[in-house]
């Protein structure tokens, strides 16, 4: 992901976050802790955090859907954005990389808001379905291996009540998706799924330049 939204001058991307509200003492900590792993340019910008928090926030949330983990940090943001009754399924396959967030969570006081299933995606959102919760979540957030990106798509609109919210993260993906020369199985999976949800009939949407490009979808 890029580091900031739009790439903004760091003075004015300082400023930005001071006045997009304040972060938690985890929050804070838990950036930090990810700053220090290999892949930490996976996890979402803290702007991005608090603009998908005031999302959870204007829908009344209390069932959400989060396809890709890393370390937790949306999930807490989102977590901290729900009611005491709320949950986010939060799926993913690394044990090693949730373990970082969860001591957050729960220092927070939000970790039985977060029901973490270590499975492949798919056999989590399917799963989800079979056991009937077809239509019954309020939002879902997409953040994952980007060749699945359209098969989490597709379950999560399923899973998606009417007038919920999908979120999709990476769509500009650094800029690759408008190189014509750039025929990366990623690249031209997000750039796949990005013209098809233009012409989805199902859904209203718009694409955002928050971090490295927000979708933001709802579901008709």
């Amino acid at each position: 992901m890029s580091k900031n939204s739009a790439e903004l001058h760091a003075q004015t991307y300082d400023y930005l976050l001071s006045m997009a509200g304040r972060e938690t003492p985890e929050m804070v900590g838990l950036r930090k802790a990810t700053s220090t792993q290999k892949w930490a340019m996976m996890q979402i910008s803290p702007d991005q955090g608090r603009f998908m928090a005031l999302m959870v926030k204007l829908l009344q949330a209390r069932n959400i859907v989060e396809v890709g983990t890393f370390t937790g940090y949306s999930a807490l943001c989102m977590a901290l954005a729900l009611p005491d009754d709320g949950r986010v399924v939060a799926c993913d396959i690394s044990d090693e990389w949730t373990r970082i967030g969860q001591p957050y969570w729960q220092s927070a006081g939000v970790d039985h808001k977060i029901d973490l299933r270590l499975a492949p995606a798919i056999e989590t959102l399917s799963a989800l379905l079979q056991d009937g919760c077809a239509e019954t979540f309020d939002m879902a957030f997409i953040d994952a291996d980007k060749g699945g990106y359209d098969d989490y798509y597709e379950l999560c609109l399923k899973l998606l009540r009417k007038n919920g919210l999908i979120l999709i993260d990476n769509v500009l993906w650094g800029g690759s998706v408008v190189d014509a020369d750039n025929q990366e199985e990623d690249t031209v999976a997000i750039r796949n799924l990005n013209s098809k949800i233009v012409r989805d009939d199902r859904v209203d949407a718009t694409m955002i330049s928050v971090g490295d490009g927000l979708f933001l979808v709802r579901k008709k």
